[in-house]
């Protein structure tokens, strides 16, 4: 197991004993810190009560079935689901899946299995997790705010949109704020030493940057430090 995987929490909503049993034996074997449920109704109150990292969800179980609990689950949350069922036809995986489930997995199943489709739907979530996350992000230097990942610049009720340079070399300069940038270090680190480029290109595009978030008749946000690079101060 990963260390990526590691200490992830699973909740098993399972009626059948010897199963629950044998997948908690199994997935904390595996380092995962495990939860077992053998009531629909009990099973969705620990659902959403808790935070876990993913579901593996029964479909036949006592008062409240799989179905409806992956319903009311995902009218909540957007916890991984697996639902884990002896029920094998069409119907029953497409109207799994359409109730919110992730991925459907027929009994009987090899362990292996499991843990490979657990890993790959953990790996799926954490990846939409840092995108939303890093889409969420902003970043706020004086008056501007960034947002790199629409590369969209704020300033009042203006917004500016910046190239994929221009985004680079202005994320740059406000993470080395008040320090001076050589231009070998923003060539470096925006167009690399792989691609062949004129000597000058950094100075483009540094004007192209100054002519859209500067501020006509006031002083620009980057400064020119002869001879060496270019610097903002915050």
């Amino acid at each position: 197991m990963s260390k990526l995987d590691a200490r992830k929490k699973v909740l098993i909503i399972e009626d059948e004993k010897n199963l629950a049993r044998f997948l908690d034996l199994e997935l904390s074997h595996e380092g995962y810190e495990t939860s077992v449920e053998g009531n629909g109704r009990a099973g969705l109150d620990l659902a959403l009560g808790q935070d876990w990292d993913i579901i593996l969800l029964d479909l036949m179980l006592p008062d409240l079935n799989g179905f409806e609990v992956c319903r009311r689950i995902r009218k909540e949350k957007t916890t991984p689901i697996i639902m884990v069922t002896a029920k094998d036809s069409v119907l029953d995986r497409v109207a799994g899946l359409d109730d919110g489930a992730d991925d459907y997995l027929v009994k009987p199943f090899a362990i292996e299995e499991l843990l490979a489709r657990l890993r790959a739907l953990l790996r799926r979530s954490e990846t939409s997790q840092q995108k939303q996350k890093a889409e969420q992000q902003q970043i706020v230097f004086r008056d501007l705010i960034i947002e790199p990942q629409t590369r969209t610049v704020i300033r009042g009720n203006e917004i500016i949109q910046l190239s994929k340079r221009e985004a680079s070399l202005l994320l740059i300069l406000i993470e080395n704020a008040n320090t001076v940038v050589a231009r070998d270090d923003l060539l470096k680190n925006v167009w690399g030493y792989h691609e062949e480029v004129a000597t000058n290109v950094v100075d483009v595009y540094i004007r192209y940057l100054r002519n859209k978030i500067d501020r006509p008749n006031r002083r620009s946000y980057i400064q020119t430090v002869r001879g060496t690079g270019y610097v903002m101060h915050s």
